[in-house]
């Protein structure tokens, strides 16, 4: 197994949802690579945590990687929310970046749950994404 690929992976799910125009539409610059803290924007997008297992074979090493893409606003109902995440999916279907180590060779949508948090209420979604990876 290599995790070699993880943080290039991570880096071109980031600048291909950061160039989506139709998500920037939705949420502005508000795409984070983590969390954000301070003065959190009332709907944004975050890269989230992230799961990999081998799937080296004999021509090479290569892994599976399931990542979470989280959705959050403080908008009353889901509406807002589902559109978010279904731009992230649209998103994420569009010609990835070339990765500047390994190969992506294809990532899928997985599942998503939504779902209501805290005691503002506000609502969720997070979208699983799997990623198959070869190390070159």
């Amino acid at each position: 197994m290599s995790y070699g690929v993880s943080a290039a992976l991570q880096k071109a799910v980031y600048q291909r949802l950061t160039a989506d125009a139709a998500l920037a539409a939705l949420v502005g610059t508000d795409i984070f690579d983590a969390p954000p803290s301070g003065t959190v924007p009332a709907t944004y997008v975050s890269l989230g945590p992230e799961v990999a297992r081998d799937a080296s074979d004999k021509t090479g090493a290569g892994a599976l990687h399931d990542f979470t893409v989280t959705v959050i606003t403080d908008a009353a109902g889901f509406q807002l929310a589902k559109d978010v995440a279904a731009a992230v999916g649209d998103a994420l279907q569009q010609p990835m970046p070339a990765l500047e180590r390994g190969t992506l060779i294809w990532l899928g949508f997985r599942r998503a749950k939504a779902q209501r948090e805290g005691a503002e209420q506000l609502r969720r979604i997070d979208l699983t994404f799997r990623a198959r990876v070869e190390d070159a």
